[in-house]
């Protein structure tokens, strides 16, 4: 009998439990701030605020959708790598509690739902572009699950999956913020540049934890390629040029005031930390340096930077 006919067949509500807590639904924190920041950013001057409501609104359902959909797929694609490594042989398709036929149903759900949540921005909006871009950003966020294949800039890619985020909200609030030049936002364009090397500096950070199990399997990440020390160095680098993108988001957008350069020096302030952490704990500290301090990042950075576009600088 196949593992999947054999498998019990939880009900809804347990199939949804298991999970949401396997692809850890609560770290869409990470990059939904940052879609909120684009939004407020591409919110035109004057706009009524009930339209605005009602499109952050999708904007959100949208980010929850879709990172379930690219979280299933990385879990789907990577059940067996998964299952022969101790730190993740207990994620529920590694471990057969789930069958791939019922994660493939879920993530085939997740996908039909953003593109359905897509279609409405044309419906109540008169934006055709979240659903015409819908399907290309369901490839490219899920492709990057297959690139640790063949590149140690793996890192990069999941950086450039969450970095579509404000992008993506830009283009759903007022699609010439960001597809007609010289009207388009710049400061949307170097936040998505932040969050492109920060992701892929905290993530480093995060394959580390993996670096003996990647080398023995011949995976690629920079810290198999680079070794420990090397990739600290890179994470830091690539951080360093996150904060150069926050400084050039600021000096882009005039609404960005006093309150977004409080949230910059925070964050400033909150990946040195990350740092220090993992110079006296190591890989000890990871817990630490990669949720929560991260965690702290995305919301300082997305609420700070937000309430300036409406407030302006002053």
């Amino acid at each position: 009998m196949s593992t999947s006919t054999a498998l019990p067949r939880p009900g809804v509500l347990k199939l949804a439990g298991l999970i949401a807590r396997d692809i850890k639904l609560a770290h869409s924190i990470f990059a939904l701030p940052f879609a909120i920041l684009g939004a407020f950013l591409a919110r035109p001057e004057g706009s009524s605020w009930a339209r605005f409501a009602g499109q952050l609104g999708l904007i959100v359902v949208c980010m929850v959708c879709a990172r379930t959909w690219a979280m299933l797929f990385n879990r789907l694609a990577d059940r067996r790598i998964d299952a022969a490594n101790p730190r993740t042989a207990r994620r529920v398709f590694a471990a057969g509690v789930l069958s791939h036929r019922q994660g493939w149903s879920a993530a085939a759900l997740a996908a039909g739902a953003f593109i359905g949540s897509t279609a409405l921005f044309r419906v109540l909006f008169q934006n055709p572009w979240p659903v015409a871009l819908s399907i290309p950003v369901l490839a490219w966020i899920a492709f990057y699950s297959l690139t640790k294949r063949f590149t140690f800039l793996c890192h990069v890619f999941l950086g450039g999956a969450l970095a579509a985020s404000p992008i993506a909200a830009a283009i759903a609030v007022h699609p010439a913020s960001v597809l007609a030049w010289p009207a388009a936002v710049p400061a949307v364009f170097w936040i998505a540049g932040m969050v492109l090397v920060w992701v892929a500096g905290f993530d480093v950070i995060y394959a580390l934890q993996d670096l003996d199990f990647d080398r023995r399997i011949g995976l690629s990440s920079i810290p198999a390629r680079f070794g420990a020390s090397g990739a600290l160095w890179i994470s830091r680098a690539l951080h360093a040029v996150a904060i150069g993108c926050l400084v050039a988001a600021g000096l882009a957008d005039a609404r960005l005031g006093w309150l977004y350069w409080l949230g910059v020096a925070a964050v400033i302030g909150l990946l040195t930390a990350e740092h220090a952490v993992l110079i006296r704990r190591g890989r000890a500290g990871l817990d630490m340096a990669f949720f929560t301090l991260n965690g702290i990042v995305s919301c300082v950075l997305g609420v700070a930077g937000s309430i300036d576009t409406v407030i302006g600088p002053g």
